[in-house]
């Protein structure tokens, strides 16, 4: 684990994505945190010790999910399929595809199993939440909050829109995983990479942590909390003049999507985003960046790491 100072920061940015906003000024605790996303073989570690099972191994039971179609009461995960062309963007159907048979082990299908690939040091993916928080407990740690994850992404560089500076490749070096080219279909692949990399392959930050940008979405213990929450939270405090100490996310009510009233999943944030994370769809490959996943779903793109007090 790396030791994370701890300070104030501002959190959030004003340029991109309005749940990003307001910027804020908070300040963090010092904390440890995982050098490294947890790996593949970490989580086999984990897996042998426990006897766990992840919540892509289990078959999803019909009433909680009304107006499931039949055949689709089968354990899986969500996988990545690379289009042959442009698709409409607002359709994220058009490249993801629930995979029967999809979990931690088997990263694109059954027909991939992590005993035939050298994935091993490359981060675990198709963890929901619970699954991450099951690895942390037994591991003795915890999941890092939003604001620590943000703090500790920044590595002490102040109003920088990427962890390591403004340039998103300065001098035509690759800082992150990250799609370069357009999505979902033209991937030019000048990181070398078209999914996951092994953890380290990137420069470290200024405090010694890697991949706190790109290669998986990381999840937080915070709820969701859309941008009118935060701006409550801070007229709530004593004014913009003060800094808000290690500050929480949202609640689970106010978690759920409204744009899909019947569905009663919360929502988590998710920081750091992914190798999936490109110009002209999703520049979320920054420190202030973050997105709602719901606490059931994994994704071939989603990971985690812990973090232990101070």
């Amino acid at each position: 684990m790396t030791w994370v100072p701890g300070g104030a920061f501002t959190m959030g940015s004003d340029r991109f994505y309005p749940e990003e906003a307001p910027l804020r000024r908070v300040s963090v605790d010092a904390f440890w945190i995982d050098t490294t996303p947890v790996t593949n073989r970490q989580f086999a570690a984990f897996v042998e010790a426990t006897g766990y099972t992840t919540i892509a191994q289990i078959a999803p039971d019909p009433k909680n999910y009304p107006g499931m179609l039949p055949g689709m009461d089968q354990a899986g995960s969500l996988v990545f399929r690379k289009t042959s062309g442009p698709v409409d963007l607002a359709d994220p159907s058009n490249w993801w595809h629930f995979e029967f048979g999809a979990d931690w082990r088997h990263p694109a299908g059954p027909e991939e199993d992590l005993d035939n690939l050298d994935l091993w040091d490359h981060p675990v993916v198709h963890v929901a939440y619970a699954d991450a928080l099951a690895y942390s407990h037994w591991a003795g740690k915890r999941l890092p909050t939003e604001a620590e994850f943000e703090f500790a992404a920044r590595g002490g560089l102040v109003s920088k829109e990427y962890a390591w500076g403004d340039e998103l490749a300065p001098d035509g070096s690759m800082m992150a995983n990250y799609w370069q080219g357009l999505f979902p279909f033209a991937n030019q692949m000048l990181d070398g990479w078209e999914g996951t990399s092994p953890v380290g392959t990137y420069p470290a930050n200024s405090y010694g942590i890697v991949d706190m940008i790109g290669n998986t979405w990381e999840w937080t213990s915070d709820w969701w909390s859309d941008r009118r929450t935060v701006i409550k939270v801070i007229k709530k405090s004593k004014g913009s003049c003060c800094t808000l100490s290690n500050p929480r996310g949202g609640t689970l009510k106010n978690s759920f999507d409204s744009s899909q009233p019947g569905v009663r999943i919360g929502r988590k944030v998710l920081k750091g985003g992914s190798h999936l994370c490109a110009a002209n769809f999703c520049q979320r490959y920054r420190p202030a960046a973050r997105h709602p996943e719901m606490i059931d779903t994994s994704t071939s793109h989603i990971g985690f790491r812990c973090v232990v007090e101070g």
